[in-house]
């Protein structure tokens, strides 16, 4: 049976390729982003943030880009930045699409 890519991201997902917009970041920095711009509402532990960054490696979402020891920085792909936009905007269709039915329904 063959692969099949990542077509819809998980809260985790998306946040782990938003900190990556900003350019290349270690695993505890993209941790650490995930956190503060959550206000730590999604808290990424280490079995959870490493497994995205191995799937997204093997995806090629995300490249590395330096290796220092046992601290490996990572920065976005073209391909990766792509899925980002297309999760953006299914994420933004679904709060038009609420919005729009909560108007509906005040009607």
């Amino acid at each position: 049976m063959a692969k099949k890519p990542l077509e819809i991201l998980t809260e985790s997902m998306f946040y782990v390729l938003l900190s990556l917009l900003g350019g290349a970041k270690c695993g505890t920095e993209i941790a650490a982003f995930v956190s503060a711009r959550t206000e730590q509402r999604v808290l990424l532990g280490p079995g959870t943030l490493y497994t995205i960054l191995a799937k997204f490696e093997e995806e090629k979402l995300i490249c590395e880009t330096q290796v220092e020891g046992r601290r490996r920085i990572y920065q976005i792909t073209e391909k990766g930045y792509g899925l980002y936009c297309a999760e953006l905007e299914r994420l933004r269709a679904c709060v038009r699409d609420a919005e729009d039915e909560e108007g509906r329904m005040q009607a």
